[in-house]
């Protein structure tokens, strides 16, 4: 089994997730990467191995990790969340037709609720450390812990948001980040 077939089967899982939603067989990834099945579970394990390695695939290639961490790296705690919230509305764009499939798919297919599990707990776990420090800097609103202001702004950020306001109302990738960012803020600081 060659180790280069990884990178062609998680193309072709992005791909056809894409084009046919989560709900993708590992027949019809194996046969669209090239490769047999049997590869496809020596590489994986199983569909929510595979679709768990796609989402922290896409996410190393946009090195979308380390940009939020710059982000929180901010001075200024206001700052800090705008950035943070910022980069992971442009990222929310860019992996949309993945990220909507796999949001669609999790009440019914325990693979897909694994690989969204997975990315959401670290996002979470961002949006918690940046309304941490506005806490700490007494800007959030009265009565508003920065466990509740993280859930409140992840949510408000969340993609099926970014989905609406980017397909039904044409907003572009700008405006969702711009609009969104302020929205957040404004929901959670006093």
């Amino acid at each position: 089994m060659s180790s280069s077939s990884r990178p062609e089967i998680l193309r072709a899982t992005r791909t056809l997730i894409a084009k046919n939603g989560a709900q993708v067989s590992l027949a019809e990834v194996a046969s669209e990467a090239g490769v047999s099945r049997q590869a496809v579970y020596m590489h994986f394990g199983s569909r929510a191995g595979l679709l768990v390695a796609l989402v922290r695939n896409m996410d190393e290639e946009a090195g979308i990790r380390q940009k939020l961490e710059r982000a929180l790296l901010r001075e200024d705690p206001v700052e800090a969340f705008r950035q943070f919230v910022k980069g992971w509305l442009r990222y929310a764009a860019e992996i949309q037709p993945v990220a909507s499939m796999l949001f669609a798919a999790r009440e019914i297919d325990p693979a897909a609720a694994k690989a969204w599990e997975d990315r959401s707990r670290e996002l979470r776990a961002g949006f918690r450390a940046a309304t941490v420090r506005l806490g700490k800097a007494g800007m959030l609103r009265d009565g508003l812990s920065a466990t509740s202001a993280a859930s409140l702004s992840w949510a408000i950020c969340s993609v099926p948001v970014v989905e609406q306001l980017a397909l039904d109302q044409e907003w572009s990738k700008d405006r969702v980040a711009r609009q969104l960012t302020e929205a957040a803020l404004s929901a959670i600081t006093g």
